[in-house]
C-alpha cells in the first residue's frame, strides 16, 4: 500500500475514522421523516490527512485504483463535476465551503475496510470520515450531527443520490454496544443499549456481492413515490400517517403508490416494537420482526433481489432467528439474528443455497455495535 509520505513526502496531521453501519430495521423510513435504528460496524473508512494553506485537494484512496493522487482545485468544484469515488471527499469539502466555511485544501490518503456497493454505508462513511477530519483541521467546531448534515448535503447536492440523513448520522453519532433510535424528523436521538452477547446471540451479516449503485434512479423513484403520496394526502411525510387510519389513505392513493406507503407505515411500527424489545431485553424477539420487515421490502417497496431473498430463506430454514435486507436495496447484504453457537451452522446454510443456485458465495461477518466517527491514531507513514 502506498503510504502518506511517499505520495505527500510529508506526514499526515492526523487520522480520522469513520464507519460502516448496518441498520437493524427501519428501512426507507428516514427520508420519510420517520425512525430508523442503525448501529455501527467495526468496519471503517480511515482518512491520513495534511492542511495545506491553497485551494488545491489532493485525494488518494487504496482501493480506488488510481496510481497517483487526484488533484482538484477547489475553485472549480461544482455539482456533478467530480465522478467515481473522488466526488464523495470532494463533495463534503464543496458542502462546507458552501455553508460559509472558510475552508482551503488538503493532501488526503484513504483506506477503507467498508465493503463497498454492499449496503453497508461506505459513502457515508468515507463522506464523514473526511468532515470529522476537517472539522478539525480547521477548527470548526460543529456537532457530530451538523457534521452527519453536511455530509447527506454533500451526497444529496454535489453527487446527485438523494438519501436520507441516517447513514450520515449513524457513522458519525453511534455509540459502541448500542443501538442509535433516530427520529429523522426532528435529528433527536437516543442510545439504546444492544448487548448481543450477553443474550447468547450474533448479528451475522451476508455481503452477497450483489452491488448496488442508488446513484442509478432507482432510490430516486421510490423517495418521489413517497413524496407523491404524502401530498396526495394532504401530509407533510408519511411519518404523520397511523397505521389506524393507513387503510381509508390507501383508498384514496393510486395502485402504484399504495404498496410504498403500507411500508413505511408498517416498517414504523416495527421499529417501535424493535425498541420496546430492546428495552424489555427481549432481544430473541427481534428475529420475526426482522423476517417481516424484509417481506415488506420484498413485497410492497420492491428492492430485495433473488440472491437477498435467497439468502434471507437460507438462514431462517438453518435456525437464524430472523433476517433481513439492509440497506437501500436492489442487491447488497442481509442481516441476520441467530444464536451464537449456530452462527456457523447458518453461514454455511447460507453459502450452499448460493452454490446450489450458482451465485459466488457471499461475505459473511459478525457485526458488533461499534463507535462512531473519532480521530483514530495515525499510522506509520
Amino acid at each position: 500500500m502506498t503510504s502518506f509520505h511517499t505520495l505527500y513526502d510529508s506526514s499526515p496531521d492526523g487520522t480520522w475514522a469513520a464507519p460502516g453501519r448496518v441498520n437493524l430495521i427501519g428501512e426507507h423510513t428516514d427520508y420519510n421523516d420517520g425512525f430508523v435504528l442503525p448501529i455501527a460496524l467495526p468496519h471503517t473508512t480511515r482518512v491520513q490527512a495534511r492542511r495545506r494553506d491553497d485551494q488545491v485537494l489532493r485525494l488518494y484512496s487504496t482501493q480506488g485504483g488510481d496510481e497517483r493522487p487526484v488533484v482538484l482545485d477547489l475553485r472549480g468544484l461544482t455539482p456533478g463535476s467530480v465522478k467515481g469515488w473522488a466526488g464523495y471527499p470532494a463533495a463534503v469539502v464543496w458542502a462546507l465551503r458552501e455553508a460559509g466555511h472558510a475552508v482551503a485544501g488538503a493532501d488526503l490518503h484513504i483506506d477503507s475496510t467498508v465493503p463497498t456497493g454492499a449496503g453497508l454505508s461506505s459513502s457515508a462513511a468515507l463522506e464523514c470520515a473526511v468532515a470529522a477530519a476537517y472539522n478539525d483541521l480547521y477548527g470548526l467546531g460543529l456537532t457530530p450531527a451538523e457534521l452527519a448534515l453536511t455530509a447527506q448535503a454533500a451526497e444529496n447536492r454535489f453527487v446527485g443520490v438523494p438519501c436520507g440523513i441516517m447513514d450520515q448520522m449513524a457513522s458519525m453519532c453511534c455509540r459502541e454496544g448500542h443501538a442509535l433510535l433516530l427520529d429523522s424528523r426532528d435529528l433527536t436521538m437516543r442510545q439504546v443499549p444492544l448487548d448481543l452477547g450477553r443474550a447468547g446471540l450474533s448479528l451475522l451479516v451476508a455481503d452477497t456481492r450483489v452491488k448496488h449503485d442508488l446513484a442509478d434512479g432507482a432510490y430516486a423513484r421510490l423517495r418521489a413515490g413517497c413524496e407523491e403520496a404524502a401530498r396526495s394526502l394532504g401530509l407533510p411525510a408519511l411519518r404523520e400517517l397511523s397505521p389506524a387510519r393507513m387503510p381509508a389513505a390507501l383508498d384514496r392513493l393510486p395502485a402504484r403508490l399504495r404498496p410504498l406507503v403500507r411500508h413505511v407505515v408498517t416498517e414504523q411500527t416495527r421499529v417501535e416494537q424493535a425498541v420496546a424489545l430492546l428495552e424489555a431485553g427481549d432481544l430473541d424477539g427481534l428475529g420475526p420482526i426482522l423476517t417481516a420487515g424484509h417481506a415488506s421490502l420484498r413485497d410492497d417497496f420492491g428492492t430485495s433481489c433473488p440472491e437477498t431473498d435467497l439468502a434471507v430463506e437460507a438462514a431462517v430454514a438453518a435456525g437464524a432467528l430472523g433476517a433481513r435486507m439492509t440497506g437501500g436495496g436492489f442487491g447488497g447484504s442481509v442481516i441476520a439474528l441467530v444464536r451464537t453457537e449456530a452462527a456457523e451452522t447458518v453461514a454455511a446454510a447460507v453459502d450452499r443455497a448460493f452454490a446450489g443456485a450458482g451465485h459466488p458465495l457471499p461475505r459473511t461477518f459478525t457485526a458488533l455495535p461499534s463507535p462512531g466517527a473519532h480521530r483514530a491514531a495515525t499510522t506509520a507513514g
